[in-house]
This record gives structure tokens, C-alpha cells and sequence, in this order.
């Protein structure tokens, strides 16, 4: 075992951008020479990612014979003269350091040290990658199931978790299955992110909307019954419902398969309280509607037999 095998391991991380990587195996390589020599500051640490190799250099004083106080920072005259014979007292001697001059102990702090910043590293860079992609639509491979939870991949093999309860009543999933989700929050307890996915949520909807359909703006949805879509047009000419269902229903087809053949109702937008409502619960016949303004509620009336027309379930 070795410093370059510890080092070539490390180098073979991915996802991490050569400045980081850099900084990581400098401050890696420092603390392990701290350890063997007391102190790094008169050391040097050029590593080369790309070569995977390094080089370790110690500058020390150059002192007559008889009075060097630290090995470390020093260097008798004569010893220095068996490297360059024309030292002389005063001037600094360079010197590279063998990998080979480092304990087995100090060799197993550094894989450790790198095995450590590789983990953090690799936490930062995943939490930072999905951190501001929440409420984004992401495709994954189904991994394992769980009874709770679905574990996916990425295209970069990082976990991503679906729970059961955002998965929809009909959703059933194999492994190798692709998924699409979308990014609903990103916890990062003790440093540690997990990324957490979702079905139901409106905005998995209103995403797949707007790839399909970019003039929809918003949407609420009771996941795996009904989702409800209102539109409307500034131009008289143009028809929202149809222009956003499409010929044939194309424009809306891909979206309730995806949704395991959810039902989607496109609603004409009106400012008539009264009519947008009976609008929104069609097909069912409305007996009553009681509007309060202040509150912006509504109490809506209808016989037994036609809630279920009216909401879905």
C-alpha cells in the first residue's frame, strides 16, 4: 500500500470538478504530513489529477554543523553540500520527500481523510444538483421496492426516493420500470441529502402540463381521481379547451397516461363565481350555491347521488 495507490483511488471519484479535487488531496496530503513531521508549513504539495501522480517537497535552512535545533526546518552544511556542493550558510535547500518515508499509520489516515471528503464531496454535489431543481420532472429507474417507499436511480446512479404516499392508488412499479417524478423537496439532515420524489403533487400535473401545453399556468388536483384545469383565452378566435386538449385529444392523450388514466376536466374561465363553479363540478347537477365574498367560500348543495360526479370519489 501506498500514497499513489491511495491517491490513484481517490482520483477515480467522479462528478467532482478538478479545482475541488485540487484543494481536497492538497489539504489531505498537508495533514498527513503534519502528522509525521509536526508541522506542514515548510512543505509544498504539487498534485496532478490528471497524471494521477504527485510530489512532496520540503524546504529547510541551511545552518553551520553542529548547530541544527530542528531536523525539520533545518539542514547541516555539510549535508546540504552532499546535494549541491556549493551551499552555503544561510541559503534554502530543496528537497523532494519519498513517498516511501511515510508510516503505514500516516498512509492509513490519508485513505481514510480521502475516503471521508470523497463522501462529503459526494453529498455536496448531489444536494447542490437538486436543491434548486425542486418542482422539476425528472425520469429514473425504479431500483428496489419498499413497502413505504420506491428507491430510484438517476442517470448518474444517485438515489432518489419515491414515498408510497406520493405514489398514486394505481401506480405499480417493477424494477428496471422508468418513472417519471417530480423533485418534491430535498432534505439534507447531518449533511447527509435525500432527495425526495412525488406523483400526487400538484405540481407534477401543472409540469406536465406546461411541457405539453406551455399556456397552462396553474392547476389543482385530487391525485389519481381528477384534475382540474382552468382556461382561458385573450383572443376571441381561439378555443382554450380545445386548443389545450388538441385534435383527437393529442395535446392531452400522453399526459392521463402518464397519470394512469386520470380524469382531467379543461374548464372555460369565467369571473361569475356562480358559473365557474357549476362549471368545475360538471357533470353533476348543482341544487344550491351559497357564495361568501368576505371569506371566499363557497357552500355548494347537491343530491347524494351526484357528489360523486362532482369531486370524483
Amino acid at each position: 500500500m501506498s500514497l499513489l495507490d491511495s491517491f490513484a483511488e481517490f482520483n477515480e471519484t467522479k462528478h467532482i470538478d478538478s479545482t475541488t479535487l485540487l484543494a481536497v488531496l492538497e489539504e489531505s496530503f498537508r495533514s498527513v504530513i503534519a502528522k509525521t513531521y509536526g508541522t506542514d508549513e515548510n512543505f509544498t504539495v504539487v498534485v496532478n489529477p490528471d497524471k494521477g501522480d504527485f510530489e512532496i517537497t520540503r524546504s529547510r535552512e541551511i545552518v553551520a554543523d553542529g548547530e541544527v535545533e530542528d531536523d525539520n526546518k533545518q539542514i547541516a552544511l555539510s549535508e546540504a553540500r552532499k546535494i549541491e556542493p556549493d551551499f552555503e550558510v544561510g541559503e534554502e535547500v530543496s528537497e523532494h520527500i519519498d513517498s516511501d518515508s511515510f508510516g503505514r499509520r500516516a498512509i492509513l489516515t490519508l485513505r481514510q481523510t480521502l475516503a471521508s471528503k470523497t463522501l462529503e464531496l459526494e453529498h455536496d454535489t448531489l444536494y447542490n444538483k437538486y436543491i434548486d431543481r425542486v418542482g422539476e420532472i425528472v425520469s429514473a429507474e425504479v431500483y428496489q421496492t419498499w413497502k413505504n417507499e420506491t428507491l430510484l436511480v438517476d442517470d448518474a446512479q444517485n438515489d432518489l426516493l419515491l414515498p408510497k404516499r406520493e405514489q398514486m392508488a394505481r401506480d405499480f412499479f417493477r424494477k428496471g420500470d422508468r418513472v417519471q417524478a417530480v423533485i418534491d423537496r430535498v432534505d439534507n439532515n447531518n449533511g447527509n441529502p435525500k432527495i425526495y420524489l412525488s406523483r400526487t403533487s400538484p405540481m407534477f400535473l401543472r409540469q406536465l402540463l406546461r411541457r405539453e401545453i406551455p399556456e397552462i399556468a396553474d392547476v389543482a388536483r385530487l391525485p389519481g381521481e381528477r384534475a382540474k384545469i382552468s382556461v382561458e383565452s385573450y383572443d376571441p378566435n381561439i378555443d382554450p379547451v380545445g386548443s389545450c386538449v388538441g385534435v383527437g385529444g393529442n395535446r392531452i392523450s400522453g399526459i392521463v397516461r402518464e397519470l394512469k388514466n386520470e380524469n382531467i376536466d379543461v374548464i372555460p374561465f369565467t369571473t361569475n363565481s356562480m358559473l365557474y363553479i357549476q362549471r368545475a363540478l360538471n357533470p353533476a347537477r348543482v341544487n344550491n350555491i351559497v357564495i361568501n365574498e368576505e371569506e371566499k367560500r363557497a357552500d355548494v348543495f347537491l343530491d347524494p347521488d351526484q357528489v360523486s360526479l362532482a369531486i370524483g370519489k
